[in-house]
């Protein structure tokens, strides 16, 4: 791919940073699961011992780099742990989580991380890297969960174009609304400052969004909770999740097939914005074929 391409990035110099490996620690203590349970909208927080919210280790170990380390968006400055992609704008593409025992309030949780694979694209929107980082998630009881995380950066150019409002929309499994309070508080849980969630000049005027944007961790975070709730007995061993556009304060919808095979996020007008696929315990599954 040329330099043309790609918007002079040095591919091959960003696939410097592939083996990159961090290690953190942390613990789930009860306000911590207090805190996400409040901000899932659960009327009591789980007591010590008893098993954490959905997704409580995206709030785990965030990281901390002083206010001078940080870029303009408000994320830490580029080319630490993670390769430094001059592409300006980033956002979390999706992932995929495979689960092993449970993670418990109280757990001290050891998180290794490192990063699989770089790439580089051309898409509508111009120049896009997409960095591919595998987590691993452990926990008192041993192995709790593998991650793949995907994170796509692209140019200042305009947003890809999102699809068509369905004329038919089917009424919500659940329905929310994600205002700035919501925001601010998934925000605070992980220790994320990304302006694009919280400054809202910032959101829609330098990086061209309806207005502020909900989190993807968020939205699958919200999808895994559902699924809790109506999958009680089953055992979820596989959660791959892809953003397909981006959401933005207002009224979130959530829906479900039939057996929790499909979720999939979408805005008040039917639009779609996340998609998951399940699987359960109770269907045929490798976990030694699904992540890389």
């Amino acid at each position: 791919m040329t330099d043309a391409q790609t918007g002079a990035v040095d591919i091959d110099h960003l696939r410097g940073w592939i083996g990159q490996e961090m290690t953190a620690e942390d613990v789930i203590t009860p306000r911590l699961a207090a805190g996400l349970a409040a901000t899932l909208n659960h009327d009591r927080a789980p007591a010590l011992g008893e098993v954490a919210p959905a997704a409580i280790h995206w709030c785990l170990a965030p990281p901390t780099e002083p206010m001078h380390a940080l870029g303009p968006d408000g994320h830490p400055a580029r080319g630490g742990f993670l390769p430094p992609v001059p592409l300006p704008r980033r956002m979390w593409a999706g992932g995929a989580l495979e689960f092993g025992a449970p993670l418990r309030v109280g757990d001290r949780v050891t998180m290794r991380s490192r990063v699989a694979e770089v790439t580089a694209k051309t898409g509508r929107s111009g120049a896009l890297v997409f960095v591919t980082v595998m987590h691993e998630v452990s926990g008192p009881a041993g192995h709790a969960l593998t991650e793949r995380q995907d994170i796509v950066y692209r140019g200042e150019g305009a947003l890809a174009a999102t699809p068509a409002t369905p004329d038919g929309v089917p009424q919500p499994t659940r329905a929310l609304i994600a205002d700035p309070v919501l925001l601010f508080r998934y925000s605070a849980l992980t220790f994320n400052s990304h302006r694009i969630h919280y400054d809202q000049p910032y959101a829609t005027k330098v990086e061209g969004y309806a207005g502020l944007v909900v989190h993807g961790p968020l939205q699958a975070t919200l999808m895994l909770d559902l699924a809790r709730e109506k999958a009680v007995g089953r055992r979820l061993v596989r959660f791959t999740f892809r953003g397909v556009s981006p959401l933005t304060e207002g009224p979130v919808h959530l829906h479900s097939e039939p057996g929790e095979a499909r979720l999939w996020v979408a805005d008040g007008s039917g639009r779609t914005t996340m998609v998951a696929d399940l699987v359960w315990a109770d269907q045929d599954f490798s976990p030694s074929d699904s992540l890389p």
